[in-house]
């Protein structure tokens, strides 16, 4: 059974950092493309970071471009989220998803269709 699940959230101030992970079970992970979609109270899920099955192509959100970036470990079947810089407006739910096997690496959200339980981070003085 594919399972996600990601940590690190937490409470952190403006100008703060954070780490999220996700780390997969069940399957070796280097056979999916990842991606980190938050949604924020009352918005709707968006993309924010998006990673290739081998870090080839990375993908990232223009409200984080500079300030977030995606790496993956395979050997330790984990995909990480550094966050510097943060902002309130980065509060929200993070989930990590898995893109299915045999699509075309996109950050779309309507294509990953394996998704973790989510992680809040919330950005506040």
């Amino acid at each position: 059974q594919l399972q996600l699940v990601e940590s690190g959230g937490g409470l952190v101030q403006p100008g703060g950092s954070l780490r999220l992970s996700c780390a997969a079970s069940g399957f070796a992970l280097d056979y999916y493309a990842i991606g980190w979609f938050r949604q924020a109270p009352g918005k709707e899920r968006e993309g924010v970071s998006c990673i290739s099955r081998r870090a080839g192509s990375t993908y990232y959100a223009d409200s984080v471009k500079g300030r977030f970036t995606i790496s993956r470990d395979n050997a330790k079947n984990t995909v990480y989220l550094q966050m510097n810089s943060l902002k309130p407006e980065d509060t929200a739910v993070y989930y990590c998803a898995a893109l299915p096997t045999g699509y075309v690496y996109t950050c779309q959200l309507g294509s990953y269709d394996v998704w973790g339980q989510g992680t809040q981070v919330t950005v506040s003085s």
